[in-house]
């Protein structure tokens, strides 16, 4: 017999997710991912029981061991008694679109603590290293009760900095010996780090790398002086240097709340959390509409022979989805 979708009412599914119901808030996650209009509904409801994670993002390029730093990081929030929430980005499959399982995979011994909840998600052809819904599962996982929430982005390079609109606070991972990591520090991630992570640092060019980086820092546009990002060095695999890697998170914790900028990043996530929110109902708005029989096609020889522009009709357009309830 075919098993029955898992669906409730809006009011009985908000519950069981912020009484941290694991099925309720998985199926909640996926309907998430595909703009399933009852999913908006329940986020309506549980999202005054938000705002109380801590958020990690974890970023760098791939090969970096960001994953494996994940999981030993997992395991000191643990031993903490810290329940964790993990949304590890993957990159979508060619053939099913879905995500690779490879952060899964690789976090599997976490799998049956009940204090772990490890959530994968596809890009969906998203730049940036992270999904469209990706600030909405960190919500489910914040409304459930989990004390940490990290994000690890998918590993695109120079790209990936939508992660500082969704983290308190971000650690840029990247391994020595290769000059083209600093070139992307340089380009982009420079920026947006408040911990810079020099994983596999048993490697020849350690000492290159971290010289490197303490040059790139003083041209840091962004520096705060208040806060100077440190640069530590892990042997993730062994374990060696997630201790200091913990008493430096603390730290920028401990910064954050002290210097007012928690609040502050806490707000500009909110205004991007809405603009991202905004422009993902109007381009499903927009999907609908061009499903629409034949009126595209139309819409498009009329522009073809002339008879039409295309920014006339681009404003028409947006102006008919702004309307529409």
């Amino acid at each position: 017999m075919a098993r029955r979708a898992l669906r409730y009412e809006p009011d009985e599914w908000a519950d069981r997710v912020r009484n941290g119901g694991v099925r309720a808030a998985a199926r909640l996650m996926r309907m998430l991912d595909d703009h399933d209009p009852l999913a908006f509904e329940v986020m309506k409801r549980v999202y005054r029981s938000t705002g109380r994670a801590r958020v990690l993002g974890v970023t760098g390029n791939p090969g970096a061991g960001k994953s494996t730093l994940v999981t030993r990081l997992i395991g000191q929030f643990r031993q903490a008694r810290e329940t964790v929430g993990i949304v590890a980005v993957d990159p979508s499959s060619p053939y099913s679109g879905g995500a690779i399982l490879g952060d899964r995979i690789r976090m599997q011994q976490f799998a049956t603590d009940p204090g772990v909840f490890i959530r994968s998600q596809a890009t969906r052809g998203k730049l940036g290293g992270l999904a469209s819904s990706t600030n909405d599962v960190v919500n489910v996982l914040d409304a459930m009760g989990y004390d940490v929430v990290i994000v690890e982005t998918v590993g695109v390079g120079q790209d990936e900095i939508d992660i500082m609109k969704l983290a308190d606070t971000v650690l840029v991972v990247m391994v020595p010996g290769y000059g083209d990591d600093i070139q992307t520090i340089k380009a982009g991630l420079l920026e947006i780090a408040d911990l810079f992570v020099v994983n596999k640092a048993d490697r020849h060019g350690i000492d290159t790398t971290l010289r490197d980086l303490r040059q790139l820092q003083t041209l840091r546009e962004a520096h705060d002086e208040r806060w100077t990002p440190p640069i530590l060095k892990t042997v993730a695999v062994r374990g060696d240097g997630i201790p200091e890697l913990m008493q430096s998170l603390q730290r920028h914790r401990d910064f954050l709340v002290e210097s007012g900028e928690h609040d502050r990043r806490r707000q500009r996530r909110a205004v991007l959390g809405l603009v991202e929110l905004l422009s993902d109902r109007i381009k499903v708005r927009l999907e609908q509409w061009l499903s629409k029989g034949g009126q595209l096609e139309a819409l498009g020889a009329a522009i073809a022979g002339r008879e039409r522009d295309p920014y006339s009709e681009t404003e028409a357009i947006l102006g008919s989805l702004l309307r529409e309830p």
